[in-house]
């Protein structure tokens, strides 16, 4: 099994876990409007880190409910924990084995705080602590980067999102998106031949701004992982207020502006950094008027609604990152000193 077989692999895992956890996420979704849950503390690494974002945006816009990132150190090295009251508290692990992680979840519970775990290994430390477990059943990820398992994270996010109060329409886009990222694994063949222009690539930016603040990180991330390109990720309104300086003739700008709420102020800060800076965009996008500015233009399918969209744009990116690693001749199965599950305190 190879990185790209995981991330081929991606339509067929997302239908599974939509089907098989459904039950699950209505069953939290019951017991957590009983307890009268008030927020939600999120605590993970890396792309699970990442998928947490996603739940930020997305728990809060379409669920009403305040998200915070936990900081694990408070738990693990300071002992000086926040009061949970009102929470739930939830881990997302791939492996569910990082100390710091399970940590979180374990002072939750010694709070009387519900707590659920989203997870690749139902039997993990994290799981045991949790009293609701999404187990994403992913099948063995072996690629250092995280690829189908954060794509599943996302969907079980969204998948508690629509049982916490979704209707129809919200059920129905869920049962379509395994069928949209098959779409979006056509890229393939463009992406392979537009990775050469960015093969010298050291350093870039990456933008995405409400529910793809997420895919910024996560995009930014494999490239650091796989590419060793010192990327770093900004919303647009952040970018402008300081970073936007670095940005000169030439500087590679990828971008995540697909259709919603965020498109037309990405879209004139695109404009005018193409015309003003003449940078190098790449675009990620279902919309014409953005994949016209850039020298590199990918095209999303179109139709996704923006609250599940992240789980779609990001596997172009995983692509982008793939091809412009083997292009470098770099292997993508091993990245330098990395492992699979790494234990943090």
């Amino acid at each position: 099994m190879s990185l790209r077989s995981e991330i081929l692999e991606q339509p067929e895992v997302l239908a599974r876990l939509i089907e098989a956890q459904a039950d699950a996420a209505g069953r939290a979704a019951g017991a957590l409007a009983r307890r009268e849950v008030r927020w939600a503390l999120i605590a993970a690494r890396g792309s699970s880190d990442n998928a947490g974002l996603y739940a930020k945006y997305l728990w809060g816009a379409r669920n009403r409910l305040p998200v915070a990132l936990a900081a694990p150190s408070l738990f693990t090295l300071y002992d000086a924990p926040p009061r949970l009251d009102g929470a739930l508290v939830v881990g997302i692990s791939q492996s569910g084995q990082s100390p710091d992680i399970v940590r979180v979840l374990a002072e939750a519970r010694r709070q009387g705080a519900p707590t659920l775990a989203i997870t690749n290994d139902p039997s993990s430390p994290l799981a045991a602590e949790a009293d609701f477990l999404f187990d994403t059943g992913t099948g063995p990820e072996r690629s250092i980067a995280a690829t189908k398992t954060y794509t599943a994270q996302l969907a079980a996010v969204a998948l508690l999102s629509v049982a916490l109060g979704g209707g129809e329409a919200e059920r129905a886009a869920l049962a379509r998106l395994a069928d949209a990222v098959g779409a979006a694994l056509a890229l393939e063949g463009a992406i392979e031949r537009a990775v050469g222009r960015y093969r010298e690539m050291s350093q870039c930016v990456v933008l995405g701004r409400g529910f793809h603040y997420s895919t910024a990180y996560e995009w930014s991330l494999k490239l650091k992982e796989l590419a060793y390109v010192l990327a770093e990720p900004y919303s647009p309104a952040d970018f402008q207020h300081g970073p936007m300086a670095v940005v000169s003739r030439g500087f590679p700008v990828l971008a995540v502006v697909p259709s919603g709420a965020p498109f037309a102020e990405m879209l004139a800060l695109l404009r005018s950094l193409v015309a003003e800076r003449a940078v190098d965009l790449v675009a990620l996008s279902d919309r014409r008027e953005a994949l016209e500015l850039a020298a590199t233009p990918l095209a999303l399918p179109e139709g996704v609604p923006e609250w599940l969209s992240p789980v779609v744009a990001i596997v172009p990116a995983q692509l982008f990152c793939l091809h412009l690693a083997r292009s470098r001749g770099l292997d993508v199965e091993a990245p330098r000193g990395l492992t699979k599950v790494t234990r943090t305190w």
